[in-house]
């Protein structure tokens, strides 16, 4: 029965046969190069195990403690180095705070020595309550004192000469000042007035109705230019201009004299007026 079950098993039992042919199969097509590098790579195997050996007995042997001991005895001399330099930084330190408290005491001496620096206590003064003090009494005047008191001029002066010099000086002065001012022209207060001059109808001549206008002569009076202005259904109107002294000419005298001509003017209305 065990032999009829192992038959139907897939096991391959000469498997080991197969493999010993291939081995030599392969030994033969590559020949005996492949052996001795298979024996190169073993000896360099067993020297790399040798040399990891010697290293791991080198650092736990006597040798490793030799040097181990050299490098503490380094460590040692230079903590030795540092303290002997130390030892000499503070006695340097050390001379130079002395020679600093000698600067110190000399410079107190010096200052101490000068007069200017002698500094002197304020003095503390004592001062007494505050009392009031009554003002002086007053003597009673004498009849011979109040006379002297009168024949004194606080306002008066000493010297009639100088007084009259005086006088004749500021009227002088005041003579002066009203010729000046006299000569000094007046401002003269002006006026620009622009006039609307209204025809009666459209067949009115406006050339002889400026120059009726303009016929107008007053003192304070100067005539300037002039344009014809439309109003409408063929009516135009003449829009002038004048400069009129204000204390002279006003626009009620002006509005007068142009409404004279009736036969041309129908109208007049002052359109602007300003003070130059």
């Amino acid at each position: 029965m065990a032999t009829n079950f192992l038959v139907h098993e897939k096991i391959w039992f000469d498997k080991f046969k197969y493999d010993d042919a291939e081995r030599r199969f392969y030994e033969q097509m590559n020949g005996p190069v492949a052996g001795a590098s298979r024996q190169e790579n073993g000896v360099s195997v067993a020297r790399a195990r040798e040399n990891i050996q010697k290293s791991l007995a080198g650092t736990s042997g006597p040798g490793a403690s030799s040097g181990a001991c050299a490098d503490h005895s380094e460590l040692l001399v230079r903590i030795a180095s540092r303290k002997v330099k130390n030892q000499s930084l503070r006695g340097v330190v050390q001379e130079l705070q002395q020679a600093i408290s000698k600067l110190e005491a000399r410079l107190n001496v010096l200052e101490k020595s000068s007069p200017g620096h002698r500094a002197t206590a304020p003095q503390t003064q004592h001062v007494s309550p505050m009392r009031q003090v009554e003002p002086p009494a007053k003597k009673p005047a004498t009849p011979a004192e109040d006379d002297e008191d009168d024949d004194i001029d606080l306002f008066g002066s000493d010297n009639e000469e100088e007084d009259k010099e005086a006088a004749q000086l500021r009227e002088e002065r005041l003579r002066q000042y009203a010729e000046r001012k006299a000569k000094k022209p007046a401002l003269v207060a002006k006026s620009s007035i622009l006039l609307d001059v209204k025809p009666w109808d459209d067949e009115t001549n406006m050339a002889q109705l400026e120059a009726c206008v303009r016929s107008v002569q007053l003192d304070g009076l100067v005539w300037g230019a002039s344009k014809l202005v439309p109003v409408g259904y063929g009516i135009r109107k003449l829009q002038i201009q004048c400069v009129v002294e204000d204390d002279k000419v006003g626009t009620d005298l002006l509005e007068e004299e142009i409404t004279k001509f009736e036969e041309h003017v129908q109208s007049v209305d002052i359109a602007a007026f300003n003070k130059i």
